[in-house]
């Protein structure tokens, strides 16, 4: 298993991180990593999310949400062409600070046979497009 954990503390309450997060259909207008998300989003349904790694080629796959936990948490789960070949669990969490401000995390738990072909992918480019997706989303919402 492998695993790319990022955070950021954000100068707003949780409910307005999610309202940011969770307005899907805005994500092109200005999510640089996670370009767009479609889908009715609710737990054990499959969407359709493109991913656009800086200095890597993009991906399009339908991962099935397996949490969907308002002003909390959101997360999914995709596999590579089968389960157990590269699979990865991806989670957004919302920490209320209890002072106005909310830390977010951004994190994904990778299994599969192939994780070794992907590590310096996943430590530099993914991990790049974590960390961009969270500068951005901190900027949107203190705005």
């Amino acid at each position: 298993m492998k695993e790319i954990r990022t955070e950021i503390t954000i100068n707003a309450a949780p409910d307005k991180v999610w309202r940011v997060l969770s307005n899907f259909r805005d994500y092109p207008n200005w999510n640089p990593f996670l370009r767009w998300l479609d889908g009715d989003v609710a737990v054990n349904n499959k969407i359709v999310v493109r991913i656009e790694p800086p200095g890597a080629n993009g991906m399009t796959f339908k991962p099935v949400v397996l949490k969907l936990d308002k002003n909390k948490e959101f997360r999914w789960l995709g596999h590579m062409i089968i389960p157990g070949l590269f699979d990865g669990e991806h989670i957004f969490e919302l920490i209320d600070n209890g002072n106005d401000t909310t830390t977010f995390v951004q994190r994904e738990q990778f299994k599969g046979i192939l994780i070794p072909l992907f590590k310096k992918m996943l430590d530099i480019n993914t991990k790049q497009g974590f960390e961009l997706m969270n500068k951005v989303l901190k900027e949107r919402v203190e705005k």
